[in-house]
């Protein structure tokens, strides 16, 4: 790839940071971040390498669902500042050459939203179409429940008006109809708005429910829903020129695919312009949990390349629990058993809500290969607040709330998140050996051997490769001996990057063949005094990983 033809395309190598205002910092002292905290710590963001901030919902809500149950898409929630913060916010941000980017959460409302509060009112009123209605209970109304601890179908009865309404989620969120022109049209309107207080894109929240036409129960003719994306996006971009939509698309690859869209056959989005890999993140999990690089390594194998403007977006875990749906049931009980044994770390059967740190049983050196891996990847890294500092969640907490705990700053018993009384917080501190005492990013900073040190290394070692990011890839054979080792180069400009990880607790031997580079001398970029790797004249390099090690060795 010409990088120069490239250059343009800001999320190609984009280090994106995921944070809920709510959490993570308070900056008038009332027990809920806010955000005046947020820009007051701003520079925390800037000295990590972050170059994209991505806010969870900061819109009006009843707070059922953590905000993603919204009764106003145009204002912000009292509790965390108003649109001049959000308007300050991105000033802040720009200047340190941080983009940000925000929830567009409009599969659903909150029902105390005046739109569906409209809705319900009456069968004539002219907000009705705005959600999906039915005079029967769908036969097909249990399946496909996401919270089925909670929810029973996806279908509720209003009495008033004697319908059932549809709710992919909980029933306190109405599914708007995104079939009626008029909801499109607003969600438009919603997206400008935004965008106009400088906005460089959206993170799209559920995007297949948002898309699921075919749930309406009559006869109407519906638009095809990828023509409906394929027009937001061009919206966007007539808009802003550089702005982006970052999709959740929990689907298995082929699926996944056509969401960014790219059906003119010239190789450019016009529906997406990155989506989360959860195939990859799955299969990394259960190769943890084996020591075998080989599930990750025929996930990145089979894993499509995007368009040409498009990329994936990797992680190692997101807000939500942290989801194995993927996975037979067999690979998941293999994971629970490595990383959440007991049935309170797990969630609905499918995920964990858990952070790293704890699910690797505080073993530093596989915590940083984890994220040197990440890192390493193809695809625009993303990673959720806390992570920088290795946080850990709280299983007193509520399903996936035990790892939407406040943000640890300093050494003190609240870690610095407010100075006001804890019982008005949004959610108590971690205590104990990953509480604030331990884990903060004050005592980070002065540490040069620290994890936030670490996370610092590998985003200026990722910004000063940009084959990791531009590249081709490709997966390596290890060597016969190397299973635990995933080994894979990327390709740009003719520059080279090899990266490999050792998965296992032992000292292991990598023999990757890179015939191209015979006689080459790589050298490590993690750690410029390591030893260099001559690349033998059978293209054979014989690389050292200790337990858990890794190694970026680059050309030149």
């Amino acid at each position: 790839m010409n990088l120069s033809r490239t250059a343009d395309l800001w999320w190609k190598n984009a280090v994106v940071y995921c944070l809920d205002v709510e959490t993570f910092a308070d900056g008038n002292g009332d027990g809920c971040g806010d955000f005046r905290g947020l820009i007051q710590h701003i520079d925390h963001l800037d000295r990590l390498g972050v170059t994209c901030l991505w806010l969870m919902p900061f819109y009006p809500s009843p707070d059922r669902d953590d905000g993603y149950d919204i009764t106003d898409f145009y204002g912000v929630d009292p509790r965390l500042g108003t649109p001049g913060d959000v308007v300050e916010l991105v000033r802040t941000a720009r200047d340190r050459g941080m983009r940000v980017i925000a929830d567009l959460v409009v599969n659903h409302t909150s029902a105390e939203h005046p739109w569906f509060v409209d809705a319900r009112s009456s069968r004539d009123s002219p907000k009705r179409d705005w959600y999906v209605w039915a005079d029967e209970r769908p036969a097909d109304a249990a399946e496909g429940v996401v919270f089925p601890d909670q929810e029973t179908s996806r279908w509720e009865y209003d009495r008033r008006t004697k319908q059932y309404y549809l709710h992919q989620f909980y029933s306190h969120q109405p599914d708007l109809n995104v079939a009626n022109p008029e909801v499109r049209d607003e969600i438009a309107r919603i997206m400008g708005y935004w965008m106009e207080l400088g906005l460089s894109g959206f993170r799209v929240d559920a995007v297949p429910f948002l898309l699921q036409t075919d749930r309406r129960q009559d006869t109407v003719a519906l638009p095809d829903p990828h023509d409906y994306l394929a027009d937001l996006s061009a919206f966007l971009r007539r808009r802003n020129g550089e702005a982006v939509l970052l999709g959740e698309v929990n689907l298995p690859y082929p699926d996944t695919m056509p969401f960014f869209g790219a059906r003119d056959g010239g190789g450019a989005c016009d529906e997406l312009t990155m989506c989360f890999d959860f195939i990859g993140m799955q299969q990394m999990y259960l190769s943890l949990a084996r020591a075998d690089a080989e599930p990750l390594a025929d996930a990145l194998r089979q894993r499509p390349d995007p368009p040409e403007d498009g990329h994936w977006a990797t992680f190692v875990r997101n807000h939500d629990e942290l989801t194995l749906d993927k996975l037979t049931d067999s690979q998941r009980a293999e994971v629970f058993a490595a990383f959440g044994p007991d049935e309170d770390m797990q969630v609905y059967g499918r995920g964990l809500r858990r952070r790293l740190p704890t699910m690797l049983g505080g073993d530093e050196r596989r915590v940083r290969m984890v994220y040197s891996l990440l890192f390493s990847l193809p695809g625009t890294p993303v990673m959720y607040y806390g992570e920088e500092i290795g946080m850990a969640e709280n299983l007193a907490l509520e399903g996936r709330f035990a790892v939407r705990t406040p943000m640890q700053w300093t050494p003190e018993p609240h870690g610095g998140f407010s100075t006001a009384d804890p019982s008005t917080f949004p959610g108590p501190v971690v205590e104990g050996e990953y509480g604030p005492a331990h884990v903060n990013v004050r005592d980070q900073v002065r540490d040069p051997g620290s994890l936030l040190a670490w996370f610092r290394l590998l985003v200026d070692c990722y910004r000063a490769c940009p084959e990791l990011a531009w590249g081709t890839y490709t997966v390596l054979d290890p060597g016969p001996d190397a299973r635990p080792v995933l080994a894979h180069r990327c390709d740009a400009d003719g520059a080279t990057v090899v990266a490999l990880h050792n998965l296992a607790d032992d000292d292991v031997e990598a023999v990757p063949v890179l015939p191209e580079l015979a006689g080459t001398v790589l050298t490590d970029v993690l750690d410029p005094t390591a030893e260099p790797v001559r690349v033998g004249k059978d293209g054979s390099a014989a690389v050292a990983l200790g337990p858990y090690g890794c190694r970026w060795l680059r050309t030149g």
